[in-house]
């Protein structure tokens, strides 16, 4: 769920900023495949990871973070 959350997260910003999957991979340094997997909640990103996301896209890691929903 937790995945799931920031991939959709990292997916949105990546295509308001105007990134290609393509692109963005090759600009954070990783397979195409490792962000697919990311954006499609199949892989937990790294602290490591999300660090590069917010430096890459112009963003603090706030804006990145899911938002939780309250009950």
């Amino acid at each position: 769920m937790e995945a799931e959350k920031w991939g959709r997260r990292i997916r949105a910003f990546r295509k308001l900023k105007g990134y290609t999957q393509e692109g963005f991979a090759k600009q954070l340094g990783v397979s195409v495949s490792v962000l697919g997997e990311i954006e499609r909640g199949n892989r937990l990103p790294s602290e490591d990871f999300i660090a590069e996301v917010v430096e890459n896209l112009n963003l603090t890691r706030e804006e990145l973070m899911p938002i939780e929903k309250t009950k």
